[in-house]
């Protein structure tokens, strides 16, 4: 359906959460260092909303939020995992969580770290990150 890129699924680990999302099969990856994305070793890529559809489990999403509360962390209320969440850098797009996705579908990862102890600094110092949401 997308041009240029591939349907990928996944979800958590107990599977009450399943997605599916359209990205390419060489995915971009942030390693983020904020409080919360080093707690959790939350490494994701980011997606516009229009690539993202959640196949099944909205009833057992819940969502954590902190500080300017922007960032939505969904994870499965069954198994407490992660597997996507809706970023503050891009809060129209959603942040996936690659080791949550299915075999087969990734050919490479390229991971490149963020400073989010610095949020603001590093959202004004990157030149693509906000744009990763746009179709």
């Amino acid at each position: 359906e997308y041009r240029g890129l591939v349907k990928h699924t996944g979800g958590c680990h107990c599977g009450a959460i399943r997605f599916e999302v359209w990205a390419s099969a060489d995915l971009h990856v942030f390693n983020c260092n904020c409080s919360i994305c080093t707690k959790k070793q939350n490494r994701h890529f980011i997606v516009p909303a229009s690539r993202f559809k959640l196949l099944k489990g909205a009833d057992n999403l819940t969502t954590y939020t902190f500080n300017t509360h922007r960032a939505q962390h969904t994870f499965c209320k069954t198994c407490g995992v992660q597997s996507f969440y809706t970023p503050r850098s891009n809060p129209d797009g959603y942040g996936i969580a690659p080791h949550c996705l299915d075999e087969g579908t990734v050919h490479s990862i390229v991971t490149e770290d963020i400073n989010g102890k610095e949020w603001e600094k590093a959202m004004k110092e990157h030149k693509t990150i906000r744009d990763m949401s746009k179709p």
